[in-house]
């Protein structure tokens, strides 16, 4: 491609950008600089919504009423429902459904997985090909293990579950309704509604230690 080819692409996207962007701000979303933020043709907007600067908005995302993305996110073939908070730095990839008054928070990535009502992911995860239920709760650090070096497997987070930070949830794998994991575990089989699962070493203390000198 020369260079005039490059530059009537980059016009013609940036004409575009312009258009869907007007649109937006004529249709009532709160783009806070506009100039900085980036629409697909595709993208629907529900009442009352914002986005923050350095936002990018790749094809088939939908967005209902009242919701808030944040800086620096990445979304792209996501349903998100009214009253979700997205990022800073969050990545939402293809499947991703957002129930409402869900929260992902930043640094977080997602893909193929359903979040429901009031559940949240707010640091430093990943959820792939998992389904989370009602008012759940991820902790920081927290990653699905869903692809076993030849197939995708499936995560499943019932109601009213806590997932302790820094937890692997290796699938195939079920937690149950009201149950807890315990932070640091790495939970390898299914866990009983009701229950607490944790897997860590036991803590070892050595009085009077002294470090060996050079």
């Amino acid at each position: 491609m020369n260079t005039n080819n490059k530059l009537n692409k980059a016009n013609s996207y940036r004409l575009l950008q312009e258009l869907l962007r007007n649109k937006a701000l004529k249709n009532g979303v709160n783009l806070i600089a506009p100039e900085t933020i980036f629409l697909s043709e595709d993208t629907s907007f529900g009442k009352n919504v914002t986005i923050d600067p350095y936002v990018v908005i790749g094809p088939k995302v939908k967005i209902g009423d009242n919701s808030h993305i944040k800086s620096f996110s990445h979304l792209e073939g996501t349903k998100i429902e009214k009253n979700v908070i997205i990022g800073p730095y969050a990545r939402l990839r293809e499947g991703t459904i957002l129930k409402k008054n869900t929260k992902i928070g930043n640094f977080v990535e997602t893909k193929k997985s359903s979040i429901n009502q009031n559940s949240k992911v707010s640091h430093l995860s990943y959820i792939g090909d998992t389904s989370i239920g009602k008012n759940s709760n991820v902790g920081a650090g927290t990653i699905t293990c869903n692809y076993d070096g030849f197939k995708k497997r499936k995560t499943k987070i019932s109601d009213n579950v806590l997932i302790g930070s820094n937890s692997s949830l290796v699938a195939p794998v079920s937690i149950n309704k009201n149950s807890v994991v315990g932070a640091g575990s790495v939970i390898t089989k299914n866990v009983k509604k009701k229950s607490l699962a944790i897997t860590r070493a036991p803590q070892l203390e050595i009085k009077n230690y002294k470090r060996k000198k050079k």
